[in-house]
């Protein structure tokens, strides 16, 4: 992967920040994409055989413009665009009932638009390129609801079906899509959260960090519409 440009949305949170340095030390450029931030760019050079890195900051990526922006500018930077890793998201939970519609439109626009709107943005210079690579974060619930999850459930049951039809489309461009299912991620914020917790089978960001790194490689073509449980360790 060493001559590879990757983008990594949410790349400032726990998952986002594990990719970035699992990917690192095998890439030429990383693009690091977050929501936070005013909305400039950096560029840092690469050293001691890791990926230069461009942090763009405030990009709203629910955004098509902002999107297409975010990939511009990679393109400026680095003149190519072979990977996407799509972290952004968030959880919540509430009844179907007459207050529940709020809750619906804040998770199909934070999980499912958000990934729809990066993937039609990244998906041009993939195709023209021939070869691309796109993971997105989905979750188990996007196969099968729980009580009080029907927002959140069906919008990553939407980043499931998204990917399915990326995958479908793209196959004869080179470019495989895949989404990861993780099982409760090890981070401070869930220890805070859920202090009496068993956290024997919560699965580190580093662990789905390397698993997505595998889907960026040439030979993680070999999968191509999946949605991949990452549930922890056995």
């Amino acid at each position: 992967m060493k001559d590879r440009i990757v983008m990594v949305t949410g790349a400032s949170g726990n998952l986002g920040s594990a990719v970035v340095d699992t990917l690192r030390p095998s890439c030429t450029g990383i693009v690091c994409v977050n929501y936070s931030g005013e909305a400039t760019e950096q560029l840092e050079l690469g050293a001691d055989g890791k990926a230069a890195l461009l942090t763009i900051g405030g990009t709203d990526t629910s955004s098509p413009e902002a999107c297409q922006t975010a990939v511009d500018k990679c393109l400026a930077a680095f003149g190519r665009l072979d990977g996407l890793v799509n972290t952004v998201g968030g959880f919540g939970m509430g009844p179907v009932d007459d207050d529940g519609i709020a809750l619906w439109e804040k998770f199909m626009s934070m999980n499912a638009k958000t990934a729809y709107c990066i993937s039609a943005a990244v998906l041009k210079p993939m195709q023209e390129a021939g070869f691309g690579r796109i993971v997105h974060i989905a979750a188990a619930p996007g196969l099968k609801a729980g009580a009080r999850q029907a927002a959140y459930a069906a919008s990553k049951s939407a980043v499931i079906r998204l990917t399915e039809a990326i995958a479908a489309e793209n196959r004869k461009h080179g470019i495989s899509a895949n989404c990861i299912l993780p099982g409760t991620i090890d981070t401070p914020q869930n220890r805070e959260a859920m202090p009496d917790a068993n956290t024997d089978t919560w699965v580190k960001p580093e662990s789905i960090a390397r698993l997505i790194a595998f889907l960026m490689t040439p030979e993680g073509g070999v999968t191509t519409g999946g949605a991949i449980p990452a549930t922890g360790k056995v």
